[in-house]
Parts: C-alpha cells; sequence; structure tokens
C-alpha cells in the first residue's frame, strides 16, 4: 500500500494510533504489564518481570510501558540494521508464521536473553498470539477513539454554531436534486449536526465496549496459569487501563463488528454533509464555499479552480467504508475457540476504518470551521427559481377555501401554464386570477405577497433547530 496515497486519505491525529510503531509498543506493553501481573500474582519472579519491561521499552519505546505516563525518558530509539523489530522482518516472519505474534515474542524474549537469560523464560508467559494482538487491538482503538471523539465534538460545535447564525437565511430546499420549498440554511446545518449526536454515542458505547482485555490462553480458559488466570486478568486489565470481561473473547468478535460499523455510520455522516457542500460549491449554485489557502482545491491543468478538497475527502472516506465494515460482520461467524482467517486481520480492517473516520471528520471539520456562506447567493437561486419553490404555499392556502383536491389540480394547471409560457409562477397566478374571481377572491394581492416571502414559510425550522442543538450539547 503507498504511504503517499494513504497519507492523503488519512488522519494522521487518529490513523497514527494504528501504524507499525504503535502495534509494536501496544504489543510491547501488553507482555510488560503481561508479566508484571503475573508477578503480583507470585507466578513469574519479580526481577524477570521489570527486565521485561525495561526491554520493552528500550527496545520498542516508552509507549511499551506497563504505565507509559511515568515511563522514563529514553533516547530516540536507532535500529540497527539487522533489527529484529524492523517491520520489514517482523511481516515477512508473520507471514510464514500465520501471525505477527510469534516473530515478535521471538524477538522480545531474544532481546531480554541478550540481558538476562533467566527473565527471558518469563516472556509471554501462559498467553496466546491472540491475546496480544486483540488486546493490542483494544489498546490501539481505544487512544484512536479519544481522539476522533475529539474531532467530532469540534465538529459538532462548528455546525452548532452555523445553525444558529442562519437560522433566518432563505435557501432552496432540494429533493431528488431538484427545487422543493426554501428552508433556513441554518436548518440544514442543523439536519447535518443531527446524526453526530447519535454518533457520538454510538461510538462511544462501541469504544467502551471495545475496551476490553484479550487473556485467555491457548482455548480461553487460561489453563495454564495454575488458577490464578483470574487474579492476572484483574491486575492486567487494571494496569492496561481495560475492562476485565466476563469470559474471553477469542471466538465472539461482536465487539470489532460493532465498533466498526460505528465508525463506518460515522464516516457516512461526514460524507453526507460533504455531498451537500460539493453541490453548494458547484459554480451554477455557488451558495457555500470551503476555505481556501496556498496550495488548496487547485487544478494542475485550470488555474481558476477551487475545487471542494475537503468534501472529496469526506467522500472517498465515506464510499470505502462500508465495504471495511461488511468485512468485520462477515466475520463473526468464525469457528469454535479461534477462527481461521477471520480476525486475523482485525487490525488491518479495523485500523483503515479509523482512517476513514478520522479522515472525513477532520475535513469536514476544517470546512464547515472556516465555511464562506453567500446568503445573497442563496436569495438570488431563490428568485431564479421563478416562484415555483412557493407553489406548495399557494395550494395549501387554497385549499382552505377549494379543498384540497381542487386546491391541487387548480395549482397543477396554473404551474403548467406557467412552464409553457416560460414565465414566472406569480405572473401565471395573476393571469389566472383575473379570468377566475374566485380564485382572485381566494389569493388576493397581499396574501400572495406573503405566500412568495421565503421569511414566512419557516414552518417548525426554529423548534427543530432548538431541539437539534439540545440533543447536541447534551451529548
Amino acid at each position: 500500500m503507498s504511504d503517499l496515497l494513504r497519507g492523503q486519505f488519512a488522519s494522521d491525529t487518529v490513523s497514527r494510533h494504528f501504524d507499525d510503531a504503535a502495534l509494536l509498543a501496544a504489543m510491547g506493553r501488553f507482555e510488560a504489564a503481561l508479566a508484571a501481573a503475573q508477578a503480583a500474582a507470585g507466578l513469574v519472579p519479580r526481577a524477570a518481570a521489570d527486565r521485561i519491561e525495561r526491554v520493552a521499552v528500550a527496545t520498542l519505546g516508552p509507549a511499551a510501558a506497563v504505565d507509559p505516563a511515568r515511563a522514563p525518558a529514553v533516547p530516540a530509539r536507532v535500529a540497527p540494521e539487522d533489527d529484529p523489530f524492523s517491520p520489514v522482518e517482523l511481516a515477512g516472519a508473520a507471514r510464514r508464521a500465520g501471525t505477527l505474534a510469534i516473530p515478535f515474542v521471538k524477538a522480545l524474549t531474544d532481546a531480554v536473553a541478550r540481558e538476562d537469560a533467566e527473565a527471558a523464560r518469563w516472556v509471554h508467559w501462559g498467553a496466546t498470539s491472540q491475546d496480544v494482538l486483540d488486546t493490542a487491538l483494544a489498546l490501539g482503538a481505544t487512544r484512536a477513539g479519544a481522539e476522533l471523539q475529539a474531532q467530532l465534538a469540534r465538529v459538532g460545535d462548528a455546525l452548532a454554531t452555523l445553525a444558529e447564525r442562519h437560522r433566518t437565511t432563505p435557501v432552496t430546499g432540494r429533493t431528488l436534486l431538484q427545487p422543493a420549498t426554501p428552508v433556513p440554511f441554518g436548518w440544514k446545518a442543523a439536519c447535518w449536526l443531527s446524526p453526530l449526536g447519535r454518533g457520538r454515542a454510538g461510538l462511544g458505547a462501541a469504544l467502551d465496549a471495545m475496551r476490553a482485555l484479550q487473556l485467555g490462553g491457548a482455548s480461553g480458559i487460561r489453563a495454564a496459569l495454575g488458577g490464578r488466570g483470574d487474579a492476572v486478568a484483574r491486575t492486567l486489565a487494571g494496569s492496561l487501563g481495560l475492562a476485565d470481561p466476563a469470559i474471553s473473547w477469542h471466538g465472539s468478535r461482536d465487539r470489532v463488528a460493532r465498533l466498526g460499523a460505528e465508525l463506518a455510520t460515522l464516516a457516512g455522516a461526514m460524507a453526507r454533509v460533504g455531498r451537500d457542500l460539493s453541490l453548494l460549491m458547484q459554480g451554477e449554485v455557488a451558495e457555500a464555499f470551503e476555505p481556501t489557502g496556498a496550495g488548496r482545491g487547485g487544478s494542475s491543468a485550470m488555474p481558476h479552480k477551487r475545487n471542494p478538497v475537503a468534501a472529496m475527502l469526506a467522500l472517498q472516506a465515506g464510499l470505502r467504508a462500508p465495504g471495511l465494515a461488511a468485512t468485520l460482520l462477515a466475520q463473526l461467524p468464525g469457528e469454535h475457540e479461534r477462527g481461521l482467517g477471520t480476525w486475523q486481520g482485525d487490525w488491518w480492517t479495523l485500523g483503515a476504518l479509523f482512517e476513514c473516520a478520522g479522515s472525513a471528520t477532520e475535513a469536514i471539520g476544517e470546512a464547515v470551521e472556516g465555511l464562506r456562506v453567500d446568503a445573497d447567493a442563496m436569495r438570488a437561486n431563490l428568485a431564479r427559481t421563478r416562484g415555483f419553490v412557493h407553489a406548495e404555499a399557494v395550494t395549501v392556502a387554497l385549499a382552505a377555501t377549494f379543498g384540497k383536491p381542487a386546491a391541487q389540480a387548480t395549482m397543477e394547471r396554473i404551474c403548467g401554464d406557467a412552464i409553457d409560457r416560460g414565465v414566472a409562477l406569480r405572473d401565471a397566478i395573476d393571469r389566472a386570477r383575473d379570468a377566475d374571481p374566485a380564485l382572485g377572491r381566494a389569493l388576493p394581492g397581499d396574501r400572495l405577497d406573503a405566500l412568495f416571502d421565503p421569511a414566512g414559510q419557516r414552518g417548525d425550522a426554529d423548534a427543530m433547530i432548538d431541539r437539534a442543538l439540545a440533543e447536541w450539547r447534551a451529548a
């Protein structure tokens, strides 16, 4: 996979928690914390546990410490040419072994043995490959999730500000990509905001479920820990900031699938905003614009172009995410205590979903915070519809006198006449009023003036905006 293209379509703030360094550090932290928890339970000598942690920190960085917040400062690691923790070397060995855990544990064991052969005996004691990889996955998801929640809050707050600021700014409502009726642009922004509160809650619940230790040993019952597995798991979970689940989840992948689905849903919500922004930015519409800047949104051939870059990034993520989430959902029926060809790709798949959600959320955050809204263009586009956006309001007013069926038929005839003659709806209505005194009485001139004023067609928009803002703030 090209790192160049990955860098374009990933938010480094979120996706860095799923890069090679983060994976190795999380695996190292699990092994160090496992040894420390086993030492507390009397299964491993304390000196051996301390040595394992020191080597893990020295070879993989402070993030591999049992408590990274209190890890000693260490100089930047300079990998030797024959570095046993080289991602290239580990990847090749993992392909042969069938799991990254095997060459990783061997490399860590060898590194510990070079300093203390006795301590090396206790590396990865009583654990299995999936324990270290699933726990690393939980650690990566926890950190990436915290970053993503912060980004999501930024987008939601920016949309809330936009909704409040443009409560009374009329814009053409569009259904099936055609002009429909006027709506406040602030209401449109509140519609973008509404899914984010639910997304924040759903993502939070999925992250809470994913924040679970995996320690089951060979088949899930921790047989190698001599009846002290529960004590080890409690201590280990506490030191890693994870929950100690009721039972091993080697074969139960619902946590991963649920989190993947929430990430895909979030990416889709951001893509929806991106789609609307891209349409609003079209030259023929020109109602709202992403922020500009040096090197942003240009063209290699056309110097006049100002492309919707944030919208493009969000849409790309929203289109990519569903297939990734489907991969996680498809592996739920794994075999027995450990599936074949299913969970082995979770780090990559879930990491790619975090990439999608993070990239889309970061892009839309930048776009909405710097969004330039052209209220004059919105009004001009409303006028360009030649009044047809007010046809519903006139029909409802007419129904009070003629009844709904007759009013609908009358307005369809008047609209057809206006379209055929290429005139504005108001002109066609005035012509019909002149020909039909009853219509003139039902639609006097001052009444028509009000019906063709977008400010008078706000419906329940203000109440809806208020509720959407309250829901967001409560979330």
